[in-house]
């Protein structure tokens, strides 16, 4: 505005015209959204969860590899000797031990479970027990003791030391727990390792192990095949004597009975009864196949039966009256049925039409005779076979108790030769000591100790602490449920997020600039008006101006400005906020201010009738104002004369809140404000409306309905979601438009890489300014 132009401003009056709902206005957001349970959980939120706590999870993973380091170095080192026996498989066919031996398992599981069962075994308390009273036999010349870390600590310290027979015997103990065997994958070899805290006994230990396994190997074959011998001779005396008795049951029996066998023959009424068995289920399978024909030929025309239309007779009779219907179909299109062609023909046609009935008669009377046959022949069949049953079954009876008394006796004299056999193998095979183990490498003293292993702990302590420190870290941003960065807004509230707003603060170090000069409009301002050129962040944008903070408040503008939908801007915007204190008088005046510098015409009104601040911010008398305005009923021709207020700078007016009134909500719901608005719209290129939090209080609600749109101010690191989410929600049960969200008093610091690209970009354009 030109300096000539006065502070105040008077409207002239003009006829009341409230602004049409647009379509953007009256439309219905969408629910889904903006749910309350909706949940970011992708992989990229949580990285930037960690991101932002990057020196605590740091912190966390450093001191787990601390603690891994600082529990290892007092432990004692133990080392690991290492043995692999092969289990090889017995020749079972040598002196026929498969047959001798009591027990045994064929196919892959049994070689499977055979390994297994070895395993066992050799970690089985009477082979260690074994091992470890051989070794407490030796000299302890023959065991040496090598010191470990403990030993030179205590030389270190001057402290005296264990005695070394107790060194020795806790060393063999130890080795006795720590025997640990398993299978080398599919093969069958095993391996078996030994932890001691002595390396030689350690070595020793699986190598005596080995010896012992393959000795309690061969002594328990031994000790097998000697019980199976004795027991087969028990058993061989017993048989003999049952055989004998069942071969004198069996003679008594025949001299009693008075039968007489000269050896094997043949019995011929069982041979016969076999084939008439055979002849009846032959016969009866003929009979079913013909009465299935029968009962087809019966129940169905003749012309559809298959052996009707197989028949090669019939097929000849059937073409010939194909050709003859063919000649008498020619002659009747040229003569009339009197002519003596015409009847040759239809007598012949006669003929073989009864030749062909007669055939399929004879075809169907032929199937009859054939059931007829098939049954009679099957009946008789049957009743021979039931007489030449009942002779088997009285010539089977004389026999029956003398073929049961023959096959025992059989039985008994196969059991007692194969027993007899098997008693001189097994005689054979206990004289026999045969092992399937053999040692593939002995166990060697280590050089090194295996555990424990400082790399590996604090590594293991790295990840630990790792692990805890990104839980504690994500745990404790899950927790927070407050709006904290960029992208947080449109995501939780689906609308646009216009700009972010960072704090005040953070932008004055990220530029390097000192004392400025002030604008030139503003050197000829009154004494009085200099409080309006102290540095307060809601005249961010008018008094710095190269500011980060300035310069996000323009971003905010180009996203409001370029938010139209059929390319028209909004005009009159609500600012307001979830909850107080989250920075809506301060956007709202910087905003007011970066419209202004684009040489618009714009109205900023305050209207928090219960706790103004513009008039404070812009220096200007509050004793009228909008209260004032919407009191009056109805508006006078010069009501507006001195209310509205010119700023110091330039294109910005003042509406300010009038005084403080507790009936605030009964005067928005008054007709003037309709009426105020459609003048201001007349008058202003841009209406920026200040409102008190919307949750607790109904004038942003009120106002939003009459406005192009309303912008939610959210504080980062304050508002919640769950605030967001409400506000979000009443302005959409209400049909109200909700441009966007601007995020304010963002820390750039705290966000990942966000904080040094601010810094880089603005300090270059700090310096070319």
């Amino acid at each position: 505005m030109a300096p000539e132009e006065s502070k105040d401003l008077t409207l002239r009056p003009a006829p009341i015209e409230a602004p049409a709902p647009s379509v953007s206005q009256t439309r219905v957001y969408e629910q889904d959204g903006f749910e309350e349970g909706d949940e970011r959980g992708g992989v990229l939120e949580y990285w930037r969860m960690v991101s932002r706590r990057k020196g605590t999870v740091i912190l966390v993973a450093a001191l787990g590899g601390l603690a891994g380091v600082l529990v290892t170095m007092p432990q004692t080192p133990v080392y690991q000797a290492r043995t692999t026996i092969e289990i090889q498989e017995m020749n079972e066919n040598f002196l026929n031990m498969k047959q001798t031996t009591p027990v045994y398992e064929s196919g892959i599981y049994a070689t499977l479970a055979d390994i297994q069962t070895q395993i066992k075994i050799l970690q089985s308390s009477t082979l260690l027990e074994r091992v470890v009273e051989k070794l407490k036999l030796k000299a302890p010349a023959d065991l040496k003791m090598e010191t470990g870390r403990i030993s030179a600590w205590r030389r270190a310290l001057n402290l005296p030391e264990s005695p070394e027979k107790d060194a020795r015997e806790a060393a063999l103990t130890m080795a006795a727990g720590g025997v640990k065997v398993k299978a080398a994958g599919q093969t069958r070899i095993i391996e078996v390792t030994v932890d001691s805290t002595d390396p030689n006994i350690a070595a020793t230990f699986a190598n005596t192990l080995a010896n012992e396994f393959i000795d309690q190997n061969m002594e328990a074959r031994w000790l097998m095949a000697q019980r199976t011998g004795d027991w087969l001779g028990r058993q061989l005396d017993e048989m003999r004597i049952k055989l004998e008795k069942s071969e004198d049951a069996l003679q008594d029996y025949a001299r009693k009975a008075g039968l007489v066998f000269t050896g094997e023959k043949q019995n011929i009424s069982e041979e016969k009864l076999r084939q008439l068995q055979t002849a009846l289920a032959a016969a009866q399978m003929d009979r079913v196949a013909k009465q299935s024909r029968y009962e087809m030929a019966k129940n169905s025309p003749p012309e559809t039966l298959p052996d009707v239309l197989n028949d090669p007779t019939l097929q000849d009779y059937q073409a010939k009256i194909t050709d003859l219907r063919r000649q008498e179909a020619e002659l009747a299109a040229t003569y009339k049925p009197e002519y003596s062609r015409v009847k040759r023909v239809q007598a012949q046609l006669a003929a073989v039409e009864s030749a062909l009935q007669r055939e399929r008669q004879a075809i169907v009377n032929r199937i009859r005779n054939e059931f007829e046959e098939a049954a009679q022949r099957e009946r008789m069949l049957a009743r021979d076979y039931a007489e030449q049953t009942r002779v088997v079954t009285a010539e089977a009876e004389r026999s029956i108790q003398y073929n049961i008394l023959k096959r025992e006796v059989e039985t008994n004299r196969q059991l007692y030769e194969a027993m007899l056999q098997r008693v001189k193998e097994s005689s054979i095979l206990s004289a026999l000591r045969a092992s399937n183990v053999r040692v593939v490498d002995p166990a060697k003293p280590p050089k090194t100790p295996y555990k424990p292993d400082v790399p590996m702990n604090a590594g293991v302590g790295l990840l630990a602490g790792l692990g805890l420190g990104v839980a504690f870290v994500i745990i404790r941003e899950r927790a927070d449920r407050t709006l904290q960065e960029p992208g947080d807004a449109p995501f939780y509230l689906n609308v646009p997020e216009l700009g972010v707003i960072p704090v005040a603060d953070t932008g004055r170090h990220l530029l390097y600039y000192k004392r400025r000069k002030l604008p030139e409009e503003t050197k000829a301002v009154t004494k009085g008006d200099r409080r309006l050129l102290q540095d307060r962040v809601e005249l961010a944008t008018w008094q710095q101006k190269p500011s980060l903070v300035a310069e996000s408040f323009r971003v905010v503008l180009t996203s409001i400005l370029f938010s139209s939908e059929n390319g028209s801007r909004p005009r009159v915007l609500v600012l307001t906020s979830a909850a107080s204190g989250e920075g809506k008088t301060t956007t709202a005046s910087n905003l007011a201010i970066a419209m202004a510098e684009i040489r618009l015409k714009v109205l900023i009104i305050d209207a928090d009738l219960r706790r103004p601040r513009l008039h404070s911010v812009f220096d200007v008398d509050n004793q009228r104002g909008l209260s004032t305005l919407l009191s009056e009923r109805p508006l006078a021709e010069g009501a507006l004369e001195g209310v509205i207020q010119q700023s110091l700078i330039p294109g910005l007016y003042v509406l300010p809140s009038g005084p403080e009134t507790a009936a605030a909500a009964n005067l928005l719901h008054s007709a003037n404000l309709p009426e105020l608005l459609a003048r201001f719209r007349r008058e202003f290129d841009m209406i920026v409306i200040d409102t008190p939090p919307m949750l607790h209080l109904p004038d942003a609600r009120v106002i939003g309905r009459l406005a192009d749109g309303v912008i939610l101010v959210a504080r980062a690191g304050q508002t919640t979601r769950d605030a967001a989410l409400a506000a979000r929600q009443r302005f959409a049960e209400d049909r109200t438009k909700v441009l966007g969200t601007i995020l304010n008093y963002w820390n750039p610091r705290r966000a990942p890489n966000g904080y040094y690209g601010y810094k880089n970009y603005y300090g270059y354009y700090s310096s070319k300014s």
